[in-house]
Parts: C-alpha cells; sequence; structure tokens
C-alpha cells in the first residue's frame, strides 16, 4: 500500500481559512468590506441558482462594455515596490445607453481617468491626443474581488471608446513580489514578477479581470538600465539594455496569462524557438536542465495541434517563487529549485508547455470552469512525459500522486471533491491540486476507454474549435458528448462524464495505474531497515525523483541518530539540489530529531518559497515545543522573503490565537 502525503489537502485547508485575510492585507487603508457582492455569498440556500457563464468572481458589466485591447505604459519603482503609469483600454461598446464603464481593480491608487474623443483609435502616440477628463470613484473594498472602479460615460452609439486610467499599484499587492538582491541569484540586482492568475491582474492592471473578456496587449516597461523586462508577448532575446522595453500581444488571451519579470536576467538559446532567461549565475545551468523543451514543443503539436505563441522561453525565477511553474504564454515561469543538475524535474517544464494549450489557447470561462484546463494540463503533462522520456519515467511520476489523490480529496468538503464547484463564496486562487489530479484521471479514463488515437484526433479537434476562446463547463461537455461520446456510441455515456464532473470522489472506475515500480523501493526500505543490507548497497541507480521522496515518506516514524547519519553520508540528502526530495528528508529530519541537518533545514525554510514543501516541514515543527520554537524563530526572518500568500498561509501554521494575533 502506496503511502500518501497529505500535502495538497492540507495546503487546500491552510489557505482556504487565510485567504480573506491575505487580500485584505493587501490594502490596509481600504474602507470596511461591504455586503457580500453575489459572488461570495454562494453558499447560502437563499441565493437563486448558479448560472453558468456568469463570472461571479469580476465586478466587470461586460454585457455593456467589453474590454479588447490594452496600452500598457508603467515605471518599475524598485525602490517604493509599486509600479505606476497609464493602462488605455480599448472598450467595445455593446449598450449605446450605459453610462458606466466598470473594471475589476485590487489596491490600485487611481490618479486620473480620460477619455480620447477622436474616433481614431489605437495610434501609437499619445501626446498629440487631447484627453477628456471623465468622473469615476472606486467602490468599497470586497477583501477577494477588491474594488469595483466606475467611470461615468455618456451615452453614445460610437462602437469603440479609449479610456485611460493612470494609476499606481500598492506596496502590498499580493500579485507582485519583490525580490531584495540579497535573495537573488547575482546578489547585486533585485528581481519582481507578477502573479495574475487567477484574479490577480487586477492588482497591477485595471481592466476587465475574467478569462471571459480575452484582451491583446502591447507595453513599454521602463527600469533601470542595467535590469531587463520580459512579458507573456513576443520578447526579442537580442534586445538591448536600455531600459525602455517594448512588447506587443497579437493574440487574445485571459487576463490572467498577461507577465511580467523583471530583473538581471540573461537569455541563452535552448533550441530554435525557446531558451531562457535567468540570471548570469544561473542561465547556464538552466538552459542545461531545460534543454529539451523544444522537443517537449515540438511533441506536443505533433499530440495536441500547432504552437500558437512563436516562441517558448522559460523565465527562471529565485527560489521564493511560490510555484513550480506557470504557464505563461511566450513566457512560462518556472522556479529556479527545479534546477537539480541532473533534468529530474523536466516533468515541471512538461507541465508548463501543456498549459499554453490548456489554459491559454482555450480557457475556462469563469473559477467553476477551470478545471478544464487544469486537468488537461495534468493529463497533458504525462502524455509529453511519456513520449519524450519514456513509458517507465512517466509512470513513475505520475502513480503516487494518482494513488494518493483519494486520500486528498477525503480531505476536503464533499461539495469541493467535484470538478466543476461553484466557486462564489471563495478565493480562486486556493490551490486544489487533489482536484486538478481528478481531472487529468477523466482524461486518462478517456484515454482508456476510446485509444489514444481517437483522443488527440478529439482534443486537437477541440483545441481547432475553440481556439482563443474562454468556454463554460456546459460548452466542453456538449462539445465531448457531440464529437467524441456520440462519435463512437456505446463505450462511455454523458452520465459517466457528468458523475466525474459533478459528483464527489472518484468514480468507481476510475483508472488507477499499477504500482510495481514502488515494490522494489519497498523492498529497498525494509531491507535496510531489518539491517540486512547497508545503504550503500541499494540498488537506487534507476530511481527518479517520486521514487526517492517515496522511499523517504515510507518511513516509519522517527529513524536512530546512526540510521539518519548513514543514509545521509550514502544518499547526501542534506545537501542534495532536489527540493522535493530535499523536502521529505528534511520531514524525517525533523520527525528523528537529527541536529546535524537543522542549520540546513533552517536554511531550506529560508530560502525556498514553494509552498507545497515548505508547509509539511512548519507543520512538522510545529508538534514539539523545540520544533515550535524554531518554527517561530525562521519564520519571522523568513517572512519578508515569502511572497504575500504563501507568506500568509505558514503564518495561519506557524502563529494562532493570541500569537497570531500579535504578529498582525
Amino acid at each position: 500500500m502506496i503511502p500518501r502525503r497529505t500535502t495538497a489537502g492540507l495546503v487546500l485547508a491552510i489557505t482556504s481559512g487565510v485567504a480573506a485575510g491575505i487580500v485584505l492585507a493587501a490594502a490596509p487603508d481600504a474602507p470596511d468590506a461591504p455586503e457580500m457582492p453575489r459572488a461570495l455569498a454562494a453558499a447560502r440556500p437563499d441565493l437563486a441558482p448558479l448560472q453558468s457563464g456568469l463570472d461571479y468572481h469580476s465586478f466587470a458589466n461586460i454585457d455593456q462594455f467589453r474590454v479588447t485591447h490594452v496600452d500598457l505604459d508603467l515605471r518599475v519603482d524598485f525602490h517604493n515596490k509599486v509600479l505606476f503609469g497609464e493602462a488605455a483600454l480599448q472598450v467595445k461598446r455593446l449598450d449605446p445607453n450605459a453610462t458606466e464603464l466598470v473594471l475589476d481593480t485590487q489596491g490600485l491608487d487611481i490618479r486620473e481617468v480620460s477619455e480620447r474623443p477622436s474616433s481614431v483609435i489605437g495610434a501609437l502616440s499619445k501626446t498629440e491626443t487631447t484627453w477628456v477628463s471623465r468622473p469615476f470613484h472606486l467602490d468599497k473594498a470586497n477583501p477577494i474581488l477588491g474594488s469595483s472602479l466606475v467611470i461615468e460615460l455618456p451615452p453614445h452609439k460610437r462602437s469603440t471608446q479609449t479610456i485611460k486610467i493612470e494609476y499606481v499599484t500598492s506596496p502590498e499587492a499580493t500579485s507582485l513580489h519583490w525580490i531584495d538582491d540579497a535573495h537573488t541569484a547575482g546578489k547585486h540586482h533585485p528581481l519582481m514578477y507578477t502573479l495574475s492568475a487567477p484574479i490577480g491582474a487586477r492588482a497591477w492592471i485595471p481592466l476587465q479581470d475574467s478569462a471571459l473578456v480575452r484582451i491583446t496587449y502591447t507595453a513599454i516597461i521602463h527600469t533601470d538600465d542595467d535590469l531587463l523586462a520580459v512579458m507573456s508577448a513576443r520578447n526579442d532575446p537580442e534586445v538591448k539594455r536600455n531600459g525602455n522595453y517594448a512588447f506587443v500581444d497579437r493574440d487574445a488571451i485571459p487576463p490572467s496569462r498577461i507577465a511580467l519579470a523583471v530583473g538581471d536576467l540573461r537569455f541563452k538559446a535552448t533550441g530554435p524557438r525557446t531558451g531562457v532567461y535567468a540570471e548570469k549565475p544561473l542561465v547556464d545551468s538552466a538552459a542545461k536542465e531545460f534543454a529539451d523543451t523544444e522537443n517537449l514543443l515540438k511533441t506536443a503539436e505533433t499530440l495536441f495541434g500547432p504552437y500558437r505563441f512563436e516562441r517558448c522561453d522559460l523565465v527562471v525565477l529565485p527560489p521564493p517563487f511560490p510555484l513550480a511553474e506557470i504557464g505563461n504564454p511566450r513566457a512560462p515561469f518556472i522556479s529556479s529549485t527545479v534546477v537539480t543538475g541532473d533534468r529530474s524535474e523536466e516533468s515541471v517544464v512538461a507541465r508548463a508547455v501543456a498549459q499554453a494549450w490548456a489554459g491559454t489557447l482555450v480557457s475556462g470561462a469563469t473559477p467553476r470552469d477551470a478545471w478544464i484546463d487544469a486537468g488537461l494540463a495534468v493529463y497533458m503533462q504525462n502524455r509529453l512525459v511519456r513520449d519524450v522520456y519514456g513509458e517507465t519515467r512517466a509512470t513513475a511520476d505520475r502513480v503516487l500522486e494518482e494513488h494518493t489523490v483519494r486520500g486528498d480529496l477525503a480531505q476536503m468538503d464533499r461539495p469541493d471533491q467535484a470538478l466543476a464547484v461553484d466557486q462564489r463564496d471563495r478565493d480562486p486562487a486556493v490551490l486544489r491540486s487533489a482536484a486538478d489530479e481528478k481531472g487529468g484521471l477523466l482524461f486518462t479514463f478517456l484515454d482508456g476507454k476510446f485509444g489514444r488515437e481517437r483522443l488527440d484526433a478529439f482534443l486537437q479537434g477541440y483545441f481547432d474549435h475553440f481556439a482563443f476562446k474562454s468556454i463554460t463547463t456546459e460548452e466542453f461537455l456538449g462539445y465531448l458528448k457531440e464529437n467524441l461520446l456520440d462519435r463512437f456510441p456505446g463505450i462511455v455515456n454523458a452520465s459517466e462524464v457528468d458523475a466525474w464532473v459533478k459528483e464527489p470522489g472518484l468514480p468507481q472506475q476510475a483508472p488507477l495505474l499499477a504500482v510495481h515500480l514502488y515494490e522494489s523501493v519497498d523492498a529497498a526500505r525494509s531491507t535496510w531497515l531489518a539491517g540486512k543490507t547497508p545503504a550503500k548497497k541499494l540498488d537506487t541507480r534507476a530511481w527518479v525523483t517520486p521514487q526517492w521522496t517515496y522511499f523517504l515518506d515510507g518511513m516509519p516514524g522517527p529513524l536512530r541518530r546512526d540510521q539518519m547519519n548513514e543514509l545521509d553520508q550514502t544518499f547526501g540528502f542534506t545537501r542534495g539540489a532536489n527540493a522535493e526530495i530535499a523536502s521529505s528528508w528534511f520531514v524525517l529530519v525533523i520527525k528523528s530529531a537529527y541536529q546535524p541537518s537543522y542549520a540546513r533545514v533552517e536554511e531550506f525554510l529560508k530560502t525556498n518559497g514553494r509552498l507545497t514543501l515548505l508547509v509539511p516541514l512548519y507543520t512538522e515543527l510545529m508538534k514539539t515545543p523545540g520544533g515550535e520554537a524554531m518554527a517561530k524563530r525562521v519564520f519571522a526572518l523568513a517572512r519578508p522573503v515569502y511572497q504575500a500568500r504563501t507568506a500568509a498561509a505558514l503564518d495561519a501554521i506557524v502563529n494562532s490565537g493570541s500569537d497570531r494575533a500579535d504578529d498582525e
């Protein structure tokens, strides 16, 4: 029986509990929150049934106005930790009698709003245009959604208008992470990046922050002369550093896919369409680590259809980056903790590549529909790993997650175990990794029933049919029924798929991989624990990351000091470069009170920002008085380095009751 790691469920519980507080902290000067809008009281039975295709996490009146394009002109101010400048929105008027344009914001200081009176749209120069000031106001802030920006506009028959908004972001914006020199690889220059998904774009751009509103954009980013800006738009790998960088994105993407990173970034190519941006000390090792990106891209095109975004250049960010990856178009963000020196974490890049199709080319229309993107990305990631690295590697990468998903789902409330979840009462940024795995299993189930050739043809047709569109769960299920279930009748019916999407838990027919790859790991652990085989004699040459974490996670409670010492001397766990293995090892270190590794545990906690790796460590530390003291001390030192949501989630573990209140 495979022991399960409960990180996913634990992170879900923690982030759910602190989500509202995180956003409030991002705007300390905001007025008291009003009554919950239509989005956030959905759990109340007196509310109307959920309406498919209505985004309850956006204030925008998209039935009257639709933003189609944004021109950004922003200065990056590292000293004050803000972006300031302007956003010019091209707005399609759908209702000639409408008198208010409503946009989403969060913590923005709006300085001026004006309208271009000319009918000329899209001119590059704004200096020759006289702008007409327009009245505006910000409504009271909601802790999750932010504030609606209401702009007064006279009724007009003109179909398109241009609105310019001058603003400054908040230094506490959770969607902007500012990393000082000391915590970057180069140690000489700061670095910043954005986290726009799922509803974070509103914290640095005033817009209609909904996947229902796909936009194109241009940007002029002003930085210090010695820094480089990279965006999820067309980047020129040969651009000269001069502090002014121009970007163009002509493909309509969800606002959650607008991304910016600024730092002392260097570029190195890994293929005709691929490369890496990273700080100078990292760029060579990152390029070597991710040398297969071009191959992954070509394989994805073979399986799922053409790649539509010209280039795929990975942006490698410092260890405080809170996730393994974010699949921005053209410039996916990747944590430098994935750079291990042995290419053992290439599945992370496969997941980022998959998101160019699932989540960008086609995306769920609302947070309720995000399972489509997440489930497809999990399935496509596994297909890419299988085709590029082989069946054994793919199985090893997937088997643990698939066999722990039942337990992780069981930790969630039953309504949350469905794929299409009513999220009107919650922050959609809360991780739902167990549900992502369930979505991946749905597509694996369809793969097994219909065969890969048929499913690949279906997916290629799906991505072509809905290219650059956002769709609802009902639209996806209708397309699936017409183009797969009904086309090959008698294999899977619509009610079976509905059970996956709308019911809790996993259906009985859920596919689970055989665990034979882990039988040898179980045997190795058992013979070592029994003293029959020394660690140096264990045959671990072919093990990959999931097998190592399985080996460590399956240890039965605390080990003796001599056992810990033998493992560490043989395998070098304490100083290993693989963050996934290190997290599992350090949990065992804490359980076993293995003092020789405590300094490295502290270093890991201070420098690593990936929430799923940190939660088990802080949780284990808090189980003993000595560990609790260490957790509180280290967290106090590391908190300024962590991204805001990571810090708030860990605060819920480390500080509780009066301690947490005092800390705040």
